[in-house]
């Protein structure tokens, strides 16, 4: 039976929102979200970037090695649309990266590179205070649909709420434990996948699968698998 789009984006809220009433593994939780929603708005890919304690913005999720790259480049250029998004706090939208007319001209140059046309950068925010992005990428020109930008910023809301709902946000020190917790892991994945790709000779999405494949099916954290796979316990 054919699955209707209101009904796929009521299971993707379903999904997010299940963090909210029990334990959870951060990092799966924003892969969650990105996944969820490159598949309801047709992206090509999607890669987020969190704020660390120190203020600086880091890549903690993305759905493709080439959103990644992209997103990282950004970070080293200190420029491009999810930088702008987080620093504004408001939604940044180019239609046709080709013609940008020489605005954050290493952005351009590392997403055409990758195949991407255009770009939506959602802010993640809760309580006024803008904590990171979510870049949405494509592979045609176009914008998004207002129905799409409502839900893609529904998403990552939800997604904010779930990530900092831990008791309640008292005071920024939890604030900043929870985002440290979630770069200090993504660090440790990293290593991870690289450790899978060499060893297995596959390439670093399919390592990420079968890391996080593994994680899911043994109800272990991304964090403790990858610790294991670093430090050669486990072998994938």
């Amino acid at each position: 039976m054919t699955t209707s789009r209101a009904e796929r984006v009521s299971a993707a809220f379903v999904k997010l929102t299940d963090t909210l009433v029990a334990d959870y593994d951060v990092l799966d939780l924003l892969h969650t979200l990105v996944e969820e929603t490159v598949g309801l708005l047709d992206a090509a890919a999607a890669g987020l970037l969190l704020v660390d304690p120190q203020g600086e913005l880091q890549v903690v999720a993305s759905t493709s090695e080439e959103s990644q790259l992209v997103e990282i480049l950004q970070l080293q250029a200190g420029s491009g649309p999810c930088v702008e998004c987080f620093r504004t706090g408001v939604v940044v939208a180019i239609d046709n990266i080709d013609s940008m007319a020489g605005r954050w001209p290493e952005f351009q140059a590392a997403a055409l590179s990758q195949g991407f046309r255009s770009v939506h950068a959602v802010p993640m925010r809760v309580h006024g205070r803008t904590i990171g992005a979510m870049g949405l990428f494509g592979q045609d020109t176009g914008a998004l649909t207002p129905e799409d930008s409502a839900i893609g910023q529904a998403l990552a809301d939800v997604a904010t709420i779930s990530l900092l709902q831990e008791r309640t946000i008292r005071e920024s020190a939890l604030v900043n434990e929870q985002l440290q917790r979630a770069l200090n892991s993504r660090v440790l994945i990293e290593q991870a996948k690289g450790v899978i790709s060499h060893t297995s000779g596959v390439d670093m999405s399919e390592a990420f699968i079968r890391l996080r494949g593994y994680a899911r099916s043994n109800s272990v954290s991304l964090h403790s698998t990858a610790g294991k796979i670093v430090d050669r316990s486990l072998t994938l």
